[in-house]
């Protein structure tokens, strides 16, 4: 980083040093930290049962077991993606 000094220098040179030496490094610095969330992706439960390669009764007893967490909206049910591949991920064989 450079040095500035005040002494002797405008306001208007104070405000362009700032830009010059601040503004990029901090725009790197915040691009690495933060970064776009993803929406969240639902899959119907005859998704998840084809992704997990299971009986529509096993998906209800997982979620009456409270193995999977189902989502309600009306009279639908959705999983989501990111729990179920979290699911998949801490139950895989070593």
């Amino acid at each position: 980083m450079n040095t500035i000094q005040f002494i002797g220098t405008t306001p208007k040179d104070l405000i362009t040093e700032i830009k010059n030496a601040l503004i990029p490094e901090l725009r790197e610095q915040l691009s690495k930290d933060f970064q776009p969330k993803e929406p969240t992706e639902y899959l119907t439960r005859s998704e998840v049962c084809e992704l997990l390669q299971i009986d529509l009764s096993t998906l209800h007893r997982w979620r009456k077991d409270g193995t999977l967490t189902a989502y309600g909206v009306g009279n639908r049910v959705y999983f989501k993606r990111s729990e179920i591949d979290e699911y998949i991920n801490k139950n895989k064989l070593l």
